[in-house]
C-alpha cells in the first residue's frame, strides 16, 4: 500500500469503484445513518479497530444516529491508496 499523494485523475478512478463515497474539501467523504445512537457509536468502534491496525486514523463526527466520515492521508496532505483502502474496510463494516 502506497503511502503517496494521488493526483486528482487517479483519484476519480478510483471513486467509481466507491458508489457511496465522494469528495468533499479534498477528502474521501461518507455519511452513514443508523436505527439509533447505540448502533452507530458501535459502527465507530468497529471502524476505530480497523483504523487503528492499519496506523491510519479518520475524520469522524457523531450525531445521535449519523456518522459522517473524512478520510486523507495528512503526512502527504491528500489523498492516498491507504485512504480508498480504509474506505473499503469501512464499507465492509456495515
Amino acid at each position: 500500500m502506497g503511502n503517496q499523494k494521488l493526483n486528482e485523475e487517479e483519484v476519480r478512478g478510483m471513486l467509481r469503484d466507491l458508489e457511496l463515497w465522494q469528495l468533499d474539501d479534498g477528502k474521501l467523504y461518507r455519511e452513514f445513518r443508523f436505527d439509533d445512537f447505540v448502533t452507530a457509536f458501535g459502527f465507530m468502534a468497529r471502524v476505530a479497530l480497523v483504523a487503528e491496525t492499519m496506523s491510519h486514523h479518520p475524520e469522524w463526527c457523531n450525531v445521535y444516529n449519523q456518522v459522517r466520515i473524512h478520510l486523507s492521508t495528512h503526512d502527504v496532505g491528500g489523498i492516498s491508496d491507504k485512504d480508498f483502502v480504509l474506505a473499503r474496510a469501512i464499507d465492509a463494516l456495515v
